[in-house]
């Protein structure tokens, strides 16, 4: 009885936060509305939320959702030619989500985000390449609770 129990448990979809960033290559208001539509749209489908970041020309991304759905738009993201060295900055298994409300919400290096930015900058310029996946976590939860969301 107990080990069908525990496959019972184990048959349930395991969700994943992965965080990433890339470098914007050629990147216009009208890619970034592109970006923004198109991922609302496809994460939607596939039940994947998350936050977009976009400052100093790189995007920080959260995407949060099952396992395989938060694998396929992180495959088709690294296909897309407006994004240059993606890196995965942290991957780990959650019971729930953050971003509950967001298929994919866009947070900008706006007047009224700069606090937030540079709270999370060990530069005067933001860059998550250099941040720890800790300081990833405070940053977006501290986005939920305090940015200025984009549209």
């Amino acid at each position: 009885m107990t080990m069908s129990l525990l496959l019972k448990v184990c048959d349930y979809p395991m969700m994943i936060r992965l965080i990433y960033a890339s470098r914007a290559i050629n990147l216009g208001p009208v890619d970034v509305k592109d970006i923004l539509s198109s991922s609302r749209r496809n994460n939607h489908q596939l039940a994947v939320t998350g936050a977009l970041s976009l400052s100093n020309g790189i995007f920080l991304q959260c995407l949060e959702g099952e396992r395989s759905a938060v694998n396929a738009v992180y495959h088709h993201i690294l296909k897309d030619k407006r994004h240059n060295k993606p890196e995965i900055l942290s991957l780990e298994e959650i019971t729930q989500r953050q971003f509950t409300g967001w298929n994919m919400g866009l947070i900008a290096a706006t007047a009224e985000n700069s606090a937030l930015f540079l709270k999370y900058s060990s530069t005067s310029e933001f860059d998550p390449f250099t941040m720890s996946a800790p300081a990833l976590k405070e940053f977006f939860a501290e986005v939920l609770s305090s940015a200025r969301w984009l549209s």
